[in-house]
């Protein structure tokens, strides 16, 4: 009998594990802004199994299918396939990815992090759906192309926490700079779409599908410098402005699918770690 008490502990046991494991994995989906680019734009679309439109400067990009569909979406993948992914930016087969899938910002998440969304995603219904090919000009249509522009722009790398600043200021540059990857709206690009780090978070006046992105550094004219605290938890929380307004335009989708879904203590972390950054304008 303690035999069998113990093996229905420890299945008990394994069983909460799985669950807190896919929690966490559906916590980072949406903390990731997965739903938003990879849910297409129509009417009775099913979330995460892709065709979501991405208009750039540099063309139209379709997000994939990323449900556990083993022909349409990454149902075959396995974890080290995953992981290179989002560490390495590049596909199964080896190939690059182009940087619309921001890898770029994704390669410092924790290995743990990936694995956890990996998990969530894999126990989700699998949704056959074949994605468009992206409409790029020539000189962008191949893989090599991205490869180019990998050797170029991408530098692989875990977050490392800065021990000078609190666990709170650590929690909310993990968030802001690779789960959110806001940096990857937030900060102008160059000609050949790297990003401008030395300019990072101050504005981008060429954001996907044309839109003008704002600055977010502590600029008291032209970022949100003036904003309290407690005003830049709320915008997160609701979308509303420190005037009333509220936002519109890519940023209300933000809101819906990604930063109302966080906890108060991350966005709070969020807070604190844009307040932190000196002002910068473009």
């Amino acid at each position: 009998m303690r035999y069998v008490l113990l093996a229905v502990a420890l299945s008990s046991a394994a069983a909460l594990a799985d669950e807190a494991l896919l929690e966490k994995g559906k916590y980072l989906v949406y903390a990731g802004g997965c739903i938003t680019c990879h849910t297409e734009e129509v009417e009775g679309a099913v979330p995460l199994a892709g065709g979501h439109a991405l208009k750039s400067p540099f063309g139209t990009f379709y997000a994939p299918n990323i449900t556990p569909d083993t022909e349409t979406g990454i149902g075959k993948w396995s974890d080290d396939d995953f992981l290179r992914a989002f560490h390495e930016g590049l596909n199964p087969d080896g190939d690059a990815y182009f940087p619309a899938f921001p890898y770029t910002s994704y390669t410092g998440m924790s290995r743990e992090d990936l694995l956890a969304i990996k998990a969530y995603l894999f126990s989700l219904e699998p949704v056959t759906k074949e994605i468009p090919d992206h409409d790029l000009p020539v000189f962008m249509s191949s893989r090599l192309a991205a490869r180019g522009w990998q050797m170029t722009y991408f530098n692989s790398g875990r977050f490392g926490p800065d021990e000078t600043k609190s666990t709170e200021w650590n929690r909310g540059a993990y968030l802001v700079r690779h789960v959110g990857h806001c940096g990857e709206c937030h900060t102008p690009r160059g000609r050949l779409g790297g990003l401008q780090y030395d300019k990072g978070l101050t504005g981008n006046p060429d954001g996907p599908d044309g839109e003008s992105i704002p600055n977010i550094t502590a600029d008291p004219e032209h970022g949100i410098g003036r904003w309290q605290l407690r005003d830049i938890e709320f915008f997160l929380d609701i979308g509303m402005l420190p005037d009333g307004d509220f936002t519109g335009g890519s940023m209300s989708a933000v809101i819906d699918d990604n930063t109302s879904h966080l906890t108060p203590e991350d966005r709070k972390a969020i807070a604190i770690y844009l307040k932190s950054l000196a002002p910068g304008m473009d």
